[in-house]
């Protein structure tokens, strides 16, 4: 892909639809999603980022080196000020929406909005456009394409499944979310039918009697106890912890997900005869 040689300053539309304007090219950028970290890191980086929240494990030396301003929802506002940020990097859905319109106010603010793979390779590409990476983020584009696209044995759409990610009370993924686009990505059907992350019951979950139940590593460490729990009241399910960052992350992470779900999936059979 051909290079763009912005001149400055330079104007930018992010995914929300806001525009912001780069008087040059950013040298101080905060990072406030940990997937989005990880992209600027695989991006080359290093120097320009500044700040990312504690949440942001990845890379493991920016985490022990790069001032953190706070978690994704408890952003540190006074802190970011004092870091001076020519850019700020966030997402509709991890960032609180009161927090991202006070930093508007003093500093250029690009947010992503992704519920989609498309969304994410968009994502990927603006912001290597942003920071004036922008043949680094296609090849990094393309790359996920192919991985995506090389995923086998996908289980028949028809074997219901319910994606856990809080527990006490139950919290699973449901309809208009990434993790869902992602399920269905790779032959699953989504049991909850509810918008974004519905509350449920173990009676409820009883009602829906998934063939499949995923318990995430995140934000929830589910562990074997919690198969053990679960087992008890749906002993016919398959139930299985999962890499949470693999199903939610979207940035660079994607180069690595196919591979994971290659894996996951390999052995799987429909479980046509469970109870109905």
């Amino acid at each position: 892909m051909q290079e763009l040689n912005f001149t400055y300053p330079q104007k930018f539309i992010d995914q929300m639809g806001n525009e912001i304007v780069l008087k040059e090219k950013p040298r101080r950028i905060i990072s406030l999603v940990p997937s989005q970290t990880e992209l600027l890191h695989y991006l080359g980086l290093e120097n320009e980022v500044i700040g990312i929240t504690k949440f942001c494990i990845h890379p493991e030396n920016w985490f022990k080196t790069k001032t953190r301003i706070g978690g994704t929802k408890t952003i540190n506002i006074e802190k970011v000020k004092q870091l001076k940020p020519d850019l700020i990097i966030g997402n509709k859905e991890e960032n609180v929406q009161s927090q991202i319109e006070e930093l508007q106010k003093y500093f250029p603010v690009w947010m992503s909005d992704i519920y989609s793979l498309k969304d994410a390779y968009r994502m990927i590409e603006c912001i290597g456009n942003v920071t004036d990476k922008t043949k680094d983020s296609s090849v990094l584009v393309n790359a996920i394409q192919q991985g995506f696209e090389s995923i086998k044995n996908k289980v028949a759409s028809k074997n219901k499944l319910v994606y856990l990610i809080w527990n006490n009370p139950l919290i699973a993924v449901g309809s208009n979310t990434f993790i869902n686009y992602i399920l269905n990505e790779i032959g699953f059907e989504n049991a909850m039918k509810e918008n974004r992350y519905p509350e449920l019951t173990s009676e409820y979950l009883k009602t829906l009697n998934p063939h499949f139940i995923f318990l995430s590593s995140e934000p929830f460490p589910f562990k074997e106890k919690h198969i053990k729990e679960l087992q008890k009241i749906l002993p016919y399910a398959k139930i299985l912890l999962v890499d949470g960052e693999m199903f939610s992350w979207y940035g660079s992470r994607l180069l690595q997900a196919p591979k994971y779900f290659n894996e996951l999936l390999n052995g799987f059979q429909p479980l046509n005869n469970l109870p109905l």
